[in-house]
């Protein structure tokens, strides 16, 4: 049995063998809300680790803002929150009037007249990585559909592409020193503390943005980058709006379908039985989509801030509290999924947190994701006669994503 007084979800390198789902299991069982102290500057926060207690928690935005302290455990001064904000990092009504500026290009619809071209991006992606035989799947195939898809709404240049995955690496991976320069727990980071992610790399991200703006100011587009633009002229988005919701919607909207396709198919190397059972039926793959994003769970966790003192299961929690909601615990609660260390393709009902529970900030990009992992997985299932790991699975250094770094294969063609 774990000693709870041991155990520390804030340091990342605790998730570098996978995530400590050891230690979640116990804190559900015997103390699913518990105060966490943390390493200064910080001062702590709830962990939140059962189903039930995130949906209430997630469900009350009133009481549990996103908007009074940020959705990261890192602790903001009043100029960087004003700085760094995003539209994660509002509540209603602002949360409404910047998701409605995308909102229509990420729904069911608006999605729907990019199925054959995402199918003909993952058609090239996987021929160009069968044709080697042996390759690092991550690299070759998990990395390389979301951010060429992503180019192709944003109608930005595919040759870009490489050099946005490096940008996203930098700024997501900020905990990883494979792919930041300015490790947030190992360097000194002060001079990055009102960059997203204290990371050097937004700069550049930003400075891509407004180059981009600036062309369709020219020509005018119908894309996602053009709608920004044309918010802002309208004064719903400032300059430092228009940034951050760039990088938002080109950063992090391509790590975490990155990181979902990957432990997909590592569940499905690991599961053989499950590989066939969606080989030799290939309806059930939409239903298999489901059960990888509750598997991969690619974001382990969300935080709010208490407005109000509030109870949550007998614990007493104050104004100004953080309250940190782990994903990948509730995706595993036993109370909800029978036996959840199975993977099941079949598994349903399958009501995963994955894009959140609902409410005010549902995932904009979850029909996105969706709809790539779901069209990656149909097109490379039919053409794979087998496929057999070469190296070990190497994952991030992370204590916010859930990501897989490196996963070499070898695969055999139909």
């Amino acid at each position: 049995m774990a000693d709870l007084d041991r155990i520390d979800l804030v340091d990342p390198d605790n998730y570098v063998g996978d995530a400590p789902f050891a230690w979640f299991d116990a804190l559900r069982r015997e103390r699913p809300v518990m105060w966490h102290e943390e390493p200064a500057p910080n001062h702590g926060f709830w962990s939140v680790t059962r189903y039930d207690d995130l949906v209430d928690v997630h469900m009350d935005w009133e009481t549990y803002s996103s908007e009074v302290g940020a959705v990261a455990l890192e602790e903001l001064d009043p100029e960087q929150l004003e700085v760094r904000r995003s539209m994660l990092e509002t509540d209603p009504p602002r949360h409404r009037d910047l998701r409605n500026i995308c909102n229509k290009r990420f729904t069911v619809r608006g999605l729907q007249p990019y199925e054959d071209f995402i199918r003909e991006i993952a058609r090239g992606v996987l021929d160009r990585a069968f044709a080697k035989g042996e390759f690092d799947f991550v690299m070759e195939i998990a990395k390389e559909l979301p951010i060429r898809f992503l180019c192709a709404i944003f109608e930005v240049p595919q040759d870009d592409a490489p050099m946005l995955i490096d940008w996203g690496d930098a700024m997501i991976g900020n905990q990883d020193p494979e792919y930041s320069a300015a490790v947030v727990d190992q360097v000194d980071t002060e001079e990055y503390r009102l960059l997203p992610f204290r990371s050097p790399i937004a700069r550049e991200v930003f400075a891509y943005g407004r180059r981009q703006r600036d062309l369709r100011l020219e020509e005018p587009q119908d894309d996602v980058i053009n709608a920004l633009t044309i918010a802002q002229q309208e004064g719903i988005l400032t300059e430092r709006d228009y940034d951050n919701y760039f990088s938002l919607l080109m950063i992090a909207g391509n790590e975490t379908t990155r990181h979902t396709i990957s432990h997909g198919m590592h569940a499905l190397m690991e599961n053989p039985d499950q590989l066939r059972l969606l080989q030799e039926d290939p309806s059930l793959i939409p239903n298999a989509v489901e059960e990888i994003l509750r598997w991969a769970t690619p974001v382990l966790h969300f935080r709010r801030t208490a407005t109000r003192d509030v109870e949550l299961r007998g614990q007493r929690i104050r104004a100004g509290d953080k309250v940190v909601t782990w994903y990948i615990s509730a995706n595993r609660d036993e109370t909800i999924f029978p036996d959840p260390y199975r993977f099941d393709v079949r598994r349903n009902p399958n009501p995963h947190v994955t894009f959140g529970p609902g409410g005010p900030h549902f995932c904009l990009g979850a029909h996105l994701a969706r709809l790539e992992t779901r069209v990656l997985f149909q097109e490379l299932l039919p053409r794979l006669a087998s496929i057999e790991p070469t190296g070990p699975v190497e994952r991030m250094r992370s204590n916010f994503v859930h990501g897989i770094k490196h996963m070499p294969v070898r695969v055999g063609a139909r």
